[in-house]
């Protein structure tokens, strides 16, 4: 039995429980991108899912999006804290999977990357009807939809040295922070409260426009085009540490304050990340829980 398959024992009603630091995107930016791919599924996938989904939460995949997060300091799922993230040489400004995706110990493929391959072929056993108890298919599904989110952060795909700008201490406007979590919450948090009256759905609102009919609804079909799983993922990790480097890490160094001309120049960058991260995530779903004949080449 490998550790990706370690935890048959689902501790969903605690899901509620909110644990300080938390990382990843916020609990919005995590909430939204599941909401997205949600929206975007087709009938046997969404039932899928629902069936999938403990029935507290009706249906809603967004409710338990945060769940990864909240339980990889359990002892349980300890083992499943690199897979969040991908540490890259610092200013190589790239992502090699041979290179890059190992724990700390130079365990192979324990990082996000690694960690999306794995929970959907696992996930893919599900459409298959198998019996293969090896797998939680709940926890697959939890884990998939949240690092799919993870990947398309771009600090997620940072320096090793800094822990993808975890230890750049500076300031965000008036308050302490760093420069990790302005991408993980910051820029959202004062998205929501300068422009959207602190409401989530009215920020969710505007991003849908853009992928629907605005700004980036000429992009959606290369979003989503995927013909080899591996490949994709690598290419969205590609994605992040470019955009760390061209635009997260650039102008910043310890002791900095972070205000309007980062936020402004930043924030369309970070909400059309999590409109990718949503839309292919829908894509990976219903590829392998629904009605496509496309498939993944998923490895087993």
């Amino acid at each position: 039995m490998d550790r990706y398959s370690f935890g048959l024992v689902l501790v969903l009603a605690l899901a509620s429980i909110t644990v300080p630091s938390a990382h990843g995107w916020s609990k919005e930016g995590h909430t939204m991108t599941c909401q997205i791919a949600q929206a975007l599924l087709d009938s046997e996938a969404a039932e899928a899912v629902r069936n999938l989904l403990p029935d507290y939460v009706n249906g809603d995949l967004s409710a338990l999006c945060v769940w990864p997060d909240q339980v990889r300091h359990w002892y349980r799922y300890r083992w499943t804290s690199p897979l969040h993230f991908i540490d890259t040489p610092d200013q190589a400004c790239s992502f090699d999977y041979s290179r890059d995706c190992h724990d700390q110990h130079g365990l192979e493929n324990m990082c996000v990357a690694g960690a999306i391959q794995n929970f959907t072929s696992q996930l893919s056993h599900y459409r298959e009807g198998t019996s293969d108890r090896r797998y939680n298919m709940t926890e697959a599904l939890l884990f998939l939809s949240h690092f799919m989110g993870d990947i398309h952060q771009p600090l997620h795909v940072g320096f090793t040295t800094d822990e993808g700008g975890n230890t750049i201490n500076l300031r965000w406007f008036r308050h302490k922070s760093n420069l990790h979590h302005v991408w993980d919450r910051e820029i959202i948090l004062t998205a929501l409260k300068d422009y959207y009256e602190k409401n989530t759905d009215l920020l969710l609102q505007d991003i849908k426009g853009n992928y629907t009919d605005g700004v980036w609804s000429d992009d959606v079909s290369s979003w989503e085009h995927c013909d080899d799983l591996a490949s994709c993922i690598n290419k969205f990790a590609v994605e992040s540490i470019n955009i760390a480097c061209k635009w997260g890490y650039k102008d910043v160094e310890p002791g900095v304050t972070l205000a309007d001309d980062y936020f402004d120049s930043r924030m369309p960058i970070l909400m059309k990340r999590i409109a990718q991260g949503g839309v292919r995530l829908a894509m990976i779903l219903n590829r392998v829980l629904g009605e496509s004949d496309e498939g993944l080449a998923t490895p087993t």
